[in-house]
């Protein structure tokens, strides 16, 4: 059993955040499933969102995200989301790697539902990648923080007054390992490989969620995963992203009729806020139609967007001949584990940072490059909120406590099967009859979300994870009984604002079951 002050589950943005933000105080243990850079932070490519400009202003971001939010957002969260964020890039400006214009002013993209240019972004398209990178070079420098790569965390250990006190890792070689902390954080991302389109790297499949659920975190709004309306189409299968960005500098889109079919849709057309795209996309491709990204509007695309040129050429797809095959695909999990204003859950000595956390500043669909600024925030925000606490903690029991579990046997279905049965069930649009369906599926075995699982080999505690949050987003999806932000059912097409607005779905574990109930925590308010 080896201890450490801080230990952070995931390497993503908002993981080296809150690592940079500590490491001249504390020893930081940051553990990976894969290496340091298999995160979706890494791969991002839009850019950050923040109200920098002259013609720019808190309010009208602040008014964006409540918009694209549908009325489900924390307005307060939402306010100091876009306060903070905005402070964070303005400091970084001096000396992070963004690009600029050759006057000296940084240049600003626009993306779907913005109603300004806002979105800073480096290397182009490779905004994650430089600012990952970024972060790592500082934390590269520190002694006090360790790197622990390709160690599975598969268990939160907790003692006897449950609060969190460590984690259990499986290596490759299915060897297990304990490590104790006062301070556990959760930066694991969502969940997007529980879908068979994703965005998402190989990683990111409900890890946090699962390991959060099985010690009595709560979680809500598992119900709203926001699927990105333009992946790459090659040969029946989504290869990767094709950043908002890119109709943000003029591409449309059209169906292989050459009709622009988002100019009737919405007002904002092809930059209408994300769910509505990715609806509309799938109603075109669900009626024979084929959709593309018409990029021959876009001056210099090469240049401008490297990283998905690069990923065309690598695909056979012809930038010259201006045609990029799109479809959707699950691309970002709205919901996740419920967090104060600070990071917080509702175990102690656990916390949540990122996209696996529920902070409320998304609502039920997350606004274009609002992602990179939450990381960025809540990175620090859980930073200051640690220093604070640890000089007040009192001595802390590391004996974990004993638990009597049954041990997981092997899993009636693959990998493979989950994720088809959820892109078919519990995708863009949803209905009582395919839930329904779906849920009976996944409880069809009797499995259970505590089982013990120490003597599984990863791939089995993988799918097992997946199973959990499946589980998890499909009964949500099924209670929800209206369409709100990206959570579409196509048997309840309006939004039910007499008996859903600002109401949560919460999950959690009560005497080893599971359970829901729902609360209305927050109303939306302007804040001038």
């Amino acid at each position: 059993m080896k201890g450490t002050d801080i230990i952070i589950i995931g390497s993503g943005i908002a993981a080296l955040q809150l690592a940079c933000q500590l490491k001249e105080q504390f020893n930081v243990m940051i553990i990976t499933k894969g290496y340091i850079k298999d995160s979706n932070s890494y791969r991002a490519q839009g850019g950050i969102a923040a109200a920098i400009s002259a013609t720019d202003s808190l309010y009208d971001h602040y008014m964006d995200t409540i918009t694209a939010a549908d009325e489900h957002g924390h307005a307060a969260a939402i306010h100091t989301l876009v306060t903070e964020g905005r402070q964070i890039i303005k400091d970084w400006i001096r000396v992070a790697p963004f690009d600029m214009h050759s006057d000296g002013n940084i240049a600003l993209g626009l993306e779907g539902a913005h109603s300004k240019a806002r979105i800073t972004h480096c290397g182009g398209d490779q905004t994650g990648k430089y600012m990952t990178e970024f972060l790592l070079r500082q934390l590269y420098l520190s002694k006090r923080v360790q790197w622990l790569e390709n160690k599975m965390v598969i268990d939160l250990l907790q003692n006897k007054a449950e609060r969190c006190i460590g984690v259990i890792t499986k290596d490759i070689d299915g060897s297990c390992h304990t490590y104790v902390a006062p301070h556990v954080v959760l930066a694991t991302g969502g969940a997007g490989e529980l879908y068979a389109s994703t965005s998402n790297t190989w990683s990111v499949a409900g890890d946090g969620v699962a390991l959060a659920y099985r010690v009595g975190a709560k979680l809500s709004d598992m119900e709203f995963f926001q699927f990105h309306p333009t992946l790459l189409h090659i040969n029946g299968r989504s290869i990767g992203l094709v950043s908002e960005a890119v109709r943000g500098a003029g591409a449309t889109l059209k169906n292989d009729l050459n009709e622009q079919f988002m100019v009737h849709v919405h007002p904002l057309g092809d930059l209408a806020p994300r769910h509505i795209v990715a609806h509309e996309i799938f109603q075109q491709i669900k009626a024979g139609r084929k959709v593309y990204l018409d990029i021959t509007p876009v001056k210099d695309f090469s240049s401008r967007f490297p990283a998905i040129t690069n990923m065309c050429k690598q695909h056979g797809v012809s930038i010259q001949k201006g045609k990029i095959p799109v479809v959707p695909g699950a691309h970002f999990m709205i919901g996740g584990v419920v967090i104060d204003d600070w990071g917080a859950t509702s175990v102690k000595g656990l916390y949540a940072i990122g996209e696996v956390a529920a902070s409320g500043v998304h609502g039920a669909n997350r606004l274009a490059s609002n992602s990179l600024l939450e990381g960025l925030v809540y990175g620090k925000r859980l930073a200051a909120y640690i220093v604070q606490q640890h000089d007040n903690l009192q001595t802390i029991d590391f004996t974990p406590k004993k638990q009597h579990r049954e041990q997981l046997t092997k899993l009636p279905f693959t990998k493979q099967e989950l994720q088809q049965s959820m892109m078919q069930a519990v995708g863009i649009i949803r209905d009582h009859d395919c839930l329904s369906k779906q849920l009976r599926w996944l409880d069809a075995y009797q499995i259970d979300p505590f089982k013990q699982i120490e003597q599984s080999d990863r791939s089995t505690i993988q799918v097992y994870f997946m199973w959990i949050a499946a589980r998890l987003i499909t009964e949500a999806a099924l209670h929800r009984t209206e369409t709100r932000g990206c959570h579409i059912r196509s048997d309840f097409p309006n939004k039910d604002n007499e008996y859903w607005l600002q109401k949560r779905i919460v999950h959690f574990k009560s005497t080893n079951r599971m359970e829901v109930t729902y609360d209305q925590p927050y109303t939306i308010k302007h804040h001038a």
